[in-house]
């Protein structure tokens, strides 16, 4: 494994440098009206949680939903935590988040979800390690952020290579702590999605393997049950915008972009090649979404990784299903 040179071209410090801008940003928690994602938030706005890149991301860059606070989050287990402390009313989440929140006790339906996004994850390796496919980091150190989706994309990997959790070394770390480690040498692989994924992929890097036909990535839209229930008239205003938002953003690539750039803090190209591949419809909670949500529950409390049982599919709410049709 060889460690990079502490001389960097200066596109390199760029992107290094707009890398931690985001893992900086994303960890700080921040809310758009001042507050902290602790504060609790006004009782008259609906409180949204968000993560650097996801769809929410284009909403608030947009301005397109003036009336909600907004609470940033590096990861969906912080987002899910805040929902535990009832920071928040609505996130954005991975598929796997929900799992270990459910898992937790904590409280939230899920009211929204997505269109695949396989290609929105990957594993990335050094290109000069010599390693042609997953199978090859047998012994090796793979770096992700528990809980977050790439951890199940890491299971189905080692499933789809006869591999189990003892034939790696798993280092769990946050994306701000993931980079550097994979950049230092100090582990082999970094299990990662965008755009942290698309700021990664540079001379030297090697993707290799993402979610396509092994996960569905999608995103899910969590609610807690006091919003749900006291307040769904705001909410589906919400998500109507919301919706459109995303119909909007999917017309017109090159705005998009150019709107989120600034809003992620990294450069419109990488934003661009990230979106491409990772900005995709939203789409209703079906029974059919409860039960892929179910077994990969299901997984998860096979492999010891959550206790069980953990009943997934009564999360699953369909009462604003109509905004994504």
């Amino acid at each position: 494994m060889t460690t990079p040179s502490t001389s960097r071209p200066p596109h390199r410090r760029l992107l290094t440098a707009a890398l931690t801008t985001v893992a900086l940003l994303a960890t700080a928690t921040v809310s758009a009206c001042g507050g902290s994602a602790d504060a609790g938030g006004s009782a008259s706005k609906i409180r949204i949680g968000y993560q650097r890149f996801g769809g929410l991301s284009l909403v608030k860059a947009r301005g397109a939903a003036p009336d909600v606070e907004w609470s940033l989050f590096e990861s969906g287990p912080a987002l899910t935590e805040a929902l535990k402390a009832g920071s928040i009313d609505i996130g954005q989440v991975g598929e796997a988040p929900p799992v270990f929140a459910a898992a937790g006790k904590i409280p939230f339906s899920i009211i929204g979800t997505s269109a695949p996004i396989p290609q929105g994850e990957a594993v990335l390796v050094k290109a000069d390690g010599g390693y042609r496919s997953f199978a090859d980091l047998k012994g090796k150190t793979v770096a992700l952020n528990k809980g977050s989706n790439v951890h199940w994309l890491l299971v189905q990997l080692l499933k789809a290579n006869n591999m189990t959790l003892k034939d790696i070394q798993v280092k769990y770390l946050k994306p701000a702590e993931g980079r550097p480690a994979f950049d230092g040498g100090q582990v082999d692989a970094w299990v990662i999605w965008d755009p942290y994924f698309a700021l990664a992929e540079q001379p030297g890097v090697q993707v290799l393997a993402d979610a396509t036909g092994l996960a569905s990535n999608r995103e899910y839209v969590l609610a807690a049950p006091d919003a749900v229930t006291k307040r769904p008239d705001e909410i589906r205003a919400f998500l109507q915008r919301y919706r459109e938002v995303t119909d909007w953003g999917i017309a017109h690539p090159e705005e998009r972009a150019s709107t989120l750039a600034p809003e992620l803090k990294i450069p419109q190209d990488v934003t661009s090649r990230a979106l491409a591949r990772s900005a995709r419809p939203l789409a209703p909670v079906t029974p059919a979404i409860g039960d892929e949500l179910q077994a990969i529950t299901d997984s998860f409390i096979a492999l010891d990784l959550i206790p069980g049982p953990v009943d997934i599919r009564s999360r699953v709410d369909s009462r604003f299903s109509a905004v994504f049709q």
